[in-house]
């Protein structure tokens, strides 16, 4: 499988912050590939290196088989971008807004094709303005293909949008997969990430700290199953990290619940119990789960009380 990105050892600074700090990943054509991670941990400024946004401080950039730091308009003409928020004048409409961002390119779709495929022709001729967050996403998305792209960067698309909307925002990437597109997706959604994605890269801190396909991923924790537990005061961190099993704690001081992974859930749970009773704390509600995407996610990024990560810092290569 050809790739469709190269990212080789990229890095950026800001103000002397080290913001992507030795990033390396690539993704193969037809891919639907998640960058995921907390905020602020290098996901947006990674994309905007890609896309030409911002001028890396040091790496290589491989994009549709061209370098993307020499050879940006080129880039340009063959990838398809949705950044979290796209601005458009409240009166225009969706056809207009279309031809007008086909002007742009030298290869593009006409804006019926698109308005039809993004369900978006009952409100062809609607001022933005009044189309509802589902709609401007759609929208967003099919701006994104004007140019009948090749590679299509999607950065947190279906943030704020209601489950109706994000459900038909899904069924819209998975055609992008199956039409030959390829897809790097942001995402703060892990169980989309999981749904959607062929194949995954956590970043926390600036670094790739895991990469693979989800269910390779969750393979690493497969011995584990995870528990998230509500009180009716909050347990120390401490003494659940001490309970047998126990790993991968993620809990507040000041809030009544907590979430850790476990490779002896009957052991762990009785223990539990012995400390609810010592620390005088009702048990309000329970659940144990096999291991999830999102409990890899969590137990890679969790932080400490400073505010670092405890996870497991390594560049990853794909």
């Amino acid at each position: 499988m050809s790739a469709k990105v190269i990212v080789r050892d990229l890095r950026k600074r800001y103000d002397g912050v080290e913001a992507v700090r030795g990033v390396s990943f690539t993704i193969g054509a037809g891919e639907i590939f998640g960058l995921l991670g907390p905020n602020g941990a290098g996901k947006t400024t990674t994309v905007e290196c890609l896309i030409g946004l911002r001028e890396p401080d040091s790496g290589d950039l491989e994009v549709c088989g061209l370098d993307a730091r020499r050879q940006p308009r080129e880039v340009k003409e063959r990838i398809g971008v949705a950044l979290q928020s796209t601005s458009l004048q409240d009166k225009i409409t969706p056809r207009e807004a279309l031809r007008l961002f086909g002007t742009f390119y030298q290869k593009r779709a006409e804006p019926l094709e698109l308005l039809e495929r993004f369900a978006l022709k009952e409100k062809a001729d609607a001022a933005v303005d009044t189309l509802s967050g589902g709609q401007r996403q759609r929208l967003a998305l099919a701006l994104a293909f004007v140019n009948r792209p090749e590679l299509v960067f999607l950065d947190e698309p279906t943030t704020g949008l209601d489950p109706k909307a994000r459900h038909e925002l899904h069924g819209a990437i998975a055609q992008m997969k199956r039409d030959g597109c390829t897809v790097l997706f942001t995402t703060h959604y892990l169980d989309e990430a999981e749904e959607l994605c062929d194949r995954v890269a956590i970043i926390d801190h600036g670094r790739i700290v895991a990469t693979g396909t989800p269910r390779e991923l969750i393979a690493q924790s497969a011995g584990l199953q995870s528990v998230v537990l509500s009180t009716s005061r909050p347990l120390p961190r401490g003494k659940l990290a001490a309970l047998p099993g126990v790993r991968d704690v993620v809990s507040d001081v000041d809030e009544p619940t907590a979430r850790f992974s476990t490779s002896n859930a009957m052991e762990t749970l009785a223990a539990l119990t012995r400390l609810l009773t010592e620390s005088r704390a009702e048990l309000l509600d329970l659940h144990v789960h096999k291991a999830t995407l999102e409990d890899v996610f969590l137990g890679l990024t969790k932080r400490d009380e400073g505010g670092g990560s405890q996870g497991r810092q390594g560049e990853g290569n794909s």
